[in-house]
């Protein structure tokens, strides 16, 4: 590729890993429709434009819907304009809702991580209910490799299980799949994604928005990989090597 700009290169390699991914994972059948999460962030962006891109050549034909979720009680200040335009740009096709933290009874201990579930699992709602308005079987997330790194050591560390997030997952409850195909993307490649697109960053005023334990996790980790080039390679490794019969 050495006639092709960075910016070609990068997308020809976000472009590479994701459908690496749905190929790997079966993400993505014929006749699907995807609802995307659009946060209005760098990673749903990208989500957004990738499959968007991708569902006008890709076989099996899949359609792309995307949904933005406002709440009513965080000031999240995403450019409805710019979000819309960006879809209309990618052949996807833009909704919004706004959604509300339900009341929970006040309580000065763990009101932050009540609040922050509370809110997650309202937009959760919010996607389930668009989704299946819409006709729509599969919901997509921007979920990066990163996430499920540090999810895997945050449910190690404090909850005591050897869990992360699944690339595809079946809703019990809901005739609805959940599939992240940015799973196989680095956080770092898509800031560079991002940075090349020209994404506006997006501004972000929740109280309740600071994860002390995913912020520590996130460090440890780059710190790791910083003195020990592979760490990350190899905790991705490790959720596909697992030796019951070498545990307690």
């Amino acid at each position: 590729m050495g006639n092709f700009s960075d910016r070609e290169r990068m997308r020809y390699h976000v472009d590479t890993a994701m459908k690496r991914a749905i190929r790997d994972y079966e993400l993505i059948s014929d006749c699907d429709h995807l609802l995307v999460g659009l946060s209005g962030g760098k990673d749903s962006l990208a989500l957004v434009q990738l499959l968007g891109d991708m569902s006008k050549i890709f076989r099996p034909s899949f359609k792309v819907s995307a949904l933005h979720v406002q709440m009513q009680e965080i000031p999240y200040q995403a450019d409805l304009v710019f979000l819309k335009r960006h879809c209309e740009v990618h052949g996807v096709e833009f909704h919004t809702c706004i959604s509300s933290l339900e009341s929970v009874a006040e309580r000065p201990e763990g009101k932050t991580k009540q609040q922050c579930f509370i809110c997650s699992w309202n937009r959760r709602k919010a996607l389930f209910e668009t989704a299946q308005a819409l006709g729509c079987n599969k919901i997509a997330l921007g979920h990066h490799r990163d996430d499920f790194l540090e999810t895997l050591l945050l449910n190690m560390f404090f909850q005591g299980s050897i869990q992360s997030i699944a690339p595809k997952l079946q809703m019990d409850k809901f005739p609805i799949e959940v599939i992240r195909p940015l799973c196989l993307i680095s956080e770092c490649d898509l800031e560079s994604f991002a940075a090349f697109e020209e994404y506006p960053s997006q501004q972000l005023n929740c109280p309740y928005g600071h994860d002390t334990r995913r912020s520590e996790v996130r460090s440890l980790i780059e710190e790791l990989e910083k003195k020990h080039p592979g760490t990350k390679d190899s905790l991705w490794a490790s959720m596909k090597h697992i030796y019951p019969r070498y545990l307690p």
